[in-house]
């Protein structure tokens, strides 16, 4: 069956259909990763979006329960050049295709990625329309672009978060690291299906994860850091979390506008100087607004696992996985905020440091699956800010 993208500034495109039949509207952007395209699809983060891979073979290695970041995709829609006819790998369970059908998300494939990220690169993120409904009427599939909801003071946090708080992996079994290496020294265990998995450490330090959109990874790091994890819906106030009595507060990642979250500024706002804080992506981004500080849309966003980070304070530099369209604004931060970290495409801000309170975020992904996995150590400086807090 044929389908067609339709971009909100009159650009079409046509391909054949896979996935899920009928008709989508989101915003539009790339991401530029060449594995991981079942983390990209499940990702809370893109809710509301419809997304474009790069790379040109998508779907070779199937789908499987172990490498989804959520119970269910999140995509409006999914582009790619070409679906892989053949699913090779022994964890798959599912193809790609069937997966996106079986959740009723459109894709297209056969269409030139390529010219559509040139395209996007040189006008921006834009809202398009994936449709199998009208290929004979392009004009429709435009007029449904141009009139769909975008991103721009879009809540869909309310979407994606938490409905009650949940202990996360109480009997220590989704956390543990997944592997092939049977010896070397390790401790590891075999699970009843014969899949080797590397032994958690013990707990340390037991924190609140406001969920915003929460990824299973962070929640899975977070736990192999020696974290225990109790995750809360994002309107969760300051004093219903720290009734839980955290050591830290971990503010997730998520989808939509930060500027659109007002009632989640206040509750960030109101955690301030109560607890050690480590924010990632939205998190980071919803810190500057309780810090007064603001956000701007990026012509593109950063999506992908190839962004280069540099550390302002030691001068190194480290390739991250990223997911987001808006930045802190630099110039609206108070004096006793500092930029930790900036990226080296565009030198937009990655990271936050408090200079007074036990607070740090970075833009990033530093649990990133697959990969890559320069910036993990970032759990461990969790780790450390709470120690260095619960001494003084």
């Amino acid at each position: 069956m044929r389908a067609i993208l339709a971009l909100e500034d009159g650009r079409c495109f046509e391909g054949d259909s896979f996935g899920a039949t009928g008709t989508a509207v989101g915003e539009l952007v790339f991401n530029t990763s060449m594995t991981g395209y079942q983390e990209v699809v499940t990702d809370p983060s893109y809710r509301g979006q419809i997304v474009a891979m790069t790379y040109p073979l998508i779907g070779n290695y199937g789908v499987n329960p172990l490498d989804q970041e959520s119970v269910q995709p999140h995509v409006r829609g999914f582009i790619i050049e070409e679906l892989s006819p053949i699913v090779s790998s022994w964890r798959s369970r599912l193809s790609l295709g069937d997966y996106l059908r079986q959740w009723r998300v459109p894709g297209i494939e056969g269409i030139d990625t390529r010219a559509l990220t040139k395209h996007l690169r040189q006008k921006g993120a834009m809202r398009a329309c994936i449709s199998s409904d009208f290929v004979q009427d392009p004009d429709q599939a435009i007029r449904h672009a141009v009139t769909g909801p975008g991103v721009v003071g879009m809540d869909f946090v309310k979407e994606v978060t938490a409905r009650s708080i949940y202990d996360w992996d109480n009997q220590d079994r989704l956390s543990r690291k997944w592997t092939i290496v049977k010896g070397d020294g390790r401790n590891v265990e075999r699970d009843e299906d014969g899949e080797i998995y590397e032994t958690l450490p013990p707990v340390q330090h037991r924190v609140v994860a406001y969920d915003f959109g929460i990824k299973f990874n962070i929640l899975r790091q977070l736990r192999q850091a020696g974290f225990k994890v109790v995750v809360v819906p994002a309107t969760t106030s300051p004093g219903e979390a720290l009734l839980l009595n955290p050591d830290g507060i971990f503010l997730s990642n998520g989808p939509g506008d930060p500027a659109a979250l007002d009632y989640i500024h206040k509750i960030v706002a109101g955690l301030l100087g109560k607890k050690p804080i480590f924010g990632i992506c939205l998190g980071h981004q919803l810190l500057s607004y309780a810090f007064g500080g603001k956000t701007f849309k990026l012509k593109f966003g950063h999506h992908g696992a190839n962004q280069p980070v540099k550390d302002l304070k030691t001068g190194k530099v480290a390739i991250t996985a990223q997911n987001h369209g808006f930045a802190v604004d630099p110039d609206s931060l108070p004096a006793n905020v500092e930029v930790s970290h900036i990226n080296l495409n565009d030198h937009t801000v990655e990271g936050l440091r408090h200079k007074e309170l036990p607070v740090f975020s970075v833009q990033y992904h530093p649990e990133a699956a697959p990969g890559p996995h320069d910036a993990n150590y970032f759990f461990a400086e969790f780790s450390k800010l709470i120690e260095e807090h619960g001494k003084v």
